[in-house]
């Protein structure tokens, strides 16, 4: 049985509670955070809490807890768990209070933090390849704010799994792709041309994403930040996806359609190795 964290108390995940007028419950009036670990250490963890702020801004909410105080919460989680490889979540809400639209004032913010065990260096999917399939994008305006609430996205996943395949992206009214279900979407063209699309209020500014694009750098890969259609994703030479909790898997069928030869390709394997090396870098200090 897990130790997690919640308002300041470390408890046995059956013991933990929060208030039933937690505007988290209520009004998924919070945001959170999700951060891999592997051998044992965050990886990138400095950038997961600068988002934290970011989105805590964008909703007018104080962040609960000093950075140091945070990351050694954390990494205590990390130990009391024996966590060797897999994620620790952290979550912040506006706090407990009665039930009203408007933000209540002088409110403490509610803070719950778990890990979770999971394979991320030696994922199967990274050998075989994820299908998606393309589903409208039914979430809100401001998918930047790395908010709890999603149901949209959830929904999205579980259609997914219905239609047999592994993950969903999700086209926007112009159809063009936003992003996965949980993750920053890539194709390679037949130039060699790397997209993705461009951070905007359009999509979460993934915290892989921004390394994954240094790396990409770093190897003198060229990418262009522009939006694409599920077509150029179908036309494509490889796919791809980034996220904290997958690094960078490849993508090898998009609607039905095979993309290149259907296996995982060569420009994402050189990512994907690069990535590993740079989060091993990032626990080594």
């Amino acid at each position: 049985m897990r130790t997690v964290f919640v308002n300041g108390e470390y408890c046995l995940e059956n013991a933990a509670r929060v208030s039933v007028f937690d505007r988290g419950f209520l009004f998924s009036d919070g945001v959170y955070e999700v951060t891999s670990v592997i051998e044992g250490r965050l990886v990138d963890n400095p950038r997961h809490l600068q988002r934290l702020h970011r989105s805590l801004e964008a909703l007018a909410m104080p962040c609960p807890m000093p950075d140091a105080d945070i990351h050694a919460m954390q990494e205590q989680l990390v130990a009391r768990n024996s966590l060797q490889e897999g994620l620790v979540y952290l979550q912040v809400t506006r706090g407990a209070a009665d039930r009203d639209f408007v933000y209540p004032q002088q409110v403490k913010p509610s803070v719950v933090a778990f890990t979770q065990a999971k394979s991320i260096l030696q994922n199967p999917k990274a050998e075989t390849g994820l299908r998606v399939i393309s589903v409208p994008d039914i979430r809100w305006q401001r998918r930047d704010i790395k908010t709890i609430g999603l149901l949209a996205p959830s929904m999205a996943k579980q259609q997914a799994i219905l239609a047999g395949v592994d993950d969903a992206w999700m086209v926007d009214e112009a159809g063009l792709i936003t992003e996965g279900s949980s993750n920053n979407c890539y194709i390679l063209t037949a130039d060699d041309i790397i997209l993705t699309r461009p951070l905007s209020r359009d999509i979460l500014h993934g915290i892989t994403r921004r390394a994954l694009l240094q790396v990409a750098a770093e190897l003198n890969l060229e990418v262009t930040e522009r939006a694409f259609s599920v077509a150029e994703a179908q036309r494509a030479k490889e796919a791809f996806i980034s996220s904290a909790a997958t690094f960078c898997l490849p993508v090898t069928q998009v609607d039905g359609r095979q993309i290149g030869d259907g296996k995982p390709g060569p420009v994402y394997r050189r990512l994907r190795d690069a990535y590993i090396e740079f989060a091993r870098e990032s626990i080594r200090g």
